[in-house]
């Protein structure tokens, strides 16, 4: 009797033990946000262990004979997990991955379709200059080495530095690159003309404060305003669970918000030290992250917008 029990005792250790020992369980769920878009939507928070650095969105468009994934996520265990998701819906490959920008937690999940398809991996010009084999990375740092296990930066095999328009298994995919600095200084995003849906990247976030270290208020509002220049029906945004007509609202208002009352500020003399004491952005305090970043958000616009004509 007490060889069962004990027997029983190990396999069930064993499988509470499972995801340290084999990796991590995003328990992914995807969601269809148009005829032939599944998403996956990351958590609001920062990224941590207990998450696996999933804090972004990772979407899969749908052609008549394989997927394109549009930002492959923090590791390869999530992209390895999502995909075998995704084959539940349609048995299809991945031929081709776009990454919007250069920040690790959007395409650390590379090396698994590279590996497992030889997809075609298309980014940009900073983050293949940014990132090489063997360099260690946020996401890294951040999760167990169990959940980062098999993750491997690989090189891009295409480069965007001007708009272009590819067709993939019979669907037209247009990836549009802005030219200037707004969320990073070299973002991507990707529109599907035929069902109006736009992929924004990191541009648009809902739901919680951007973070704005690499990025530009100035550069933000441009990109927001060219970002509804496509007649968009359905958005995507690079954090957040809207996709609705208001999807943009949040990010348009927060940099709006940001140079409108930091500008002011400016004009008053007020100085860089105690800037963001008097901008706060009451508006978006119950937000996630807006602890976090708001006030770093504030500090910098100060330095941008001093000097800005």
């Amino acid at each position: 009797m007490q060889h069962r029990i004990d027997k029983k005792f190990l396999i069930l250790a064993g499988l509470l033990t499972s995801n340290t020992l084999f990796g991590f369980n995003y328990e992914l769920e995807p969601k269809k946000v148009s005829d032939s878009v599944w998403c996956f939507f990351g958590k609001l928070q920062p990224p941590t262990k207990e998450n696996g650095g999933f804090m972004s969105n990772s979407c899969y468009i749908k052609t008549k004979d394989s997927y394109v994934v549009v930002d492959s996520g923090p590791t390869y265990q999530f992209a390895q997990q999502s995909y075998k998701i995704m084959r539940k819906v349609s048995d299809l490959p991945i031929s081709t991955v776009i990454n919007t920008h250069e920040h690790d937690d959007h395409w650390q999940g590379n090396n698994y379709f590279k590996e497992k398809f030889n997809a075609t991996l298309i980014g940009s010009e900073l983050q293949q200059k940014s990132f090489k084999p063997g360099d260690k990375t946020r996401i890294q740092k951040v999760v167990s080495p169990d959940t980062y296990a098999l993750t491997k930066i690989v090189p891009l095999d295409k480069i965007i530095k001007k708009d272009t328009f590819i067709i993939v298994g019979g669907r037209k995919i247009m990836i549009m690159a802005l030219g200037y600095k707004a969320h990073s200084p070299d973002d991507l995003f990707v529109y599907l003309p035929d069902e109006k849906v736009l992929f924004s990247g990191d541009l648009v976030m809902n739901g919680r404060v951007t973070s704005n270290r690499d990025g530009s208020v100035l550069g933000q509002i441009k990109a927001h305003k060219e970002l509804n220049q496509k007649p968009w029906k359905v958005l995507i945004p690079g954090h957040g669970y809207d996709t609705s007509k208001n999807a943009m609202k949040e990010s348009e208002m927060y940099f709006n918000l940001i140079k409108d009352r930091v500008s002011k500020a400016i004009a008053d003399d007020v100085e860089a030290g105690d800037i963001s004491k008097r901008v706060t952005l009451p508006e978006f305090k119950d937000k996630a992250m807006y602890n976090e970043l708001n006030k770093r958000n504030i500090f910098d616009a100060y330095s941008e917008l001093e000097f800005a004509d």
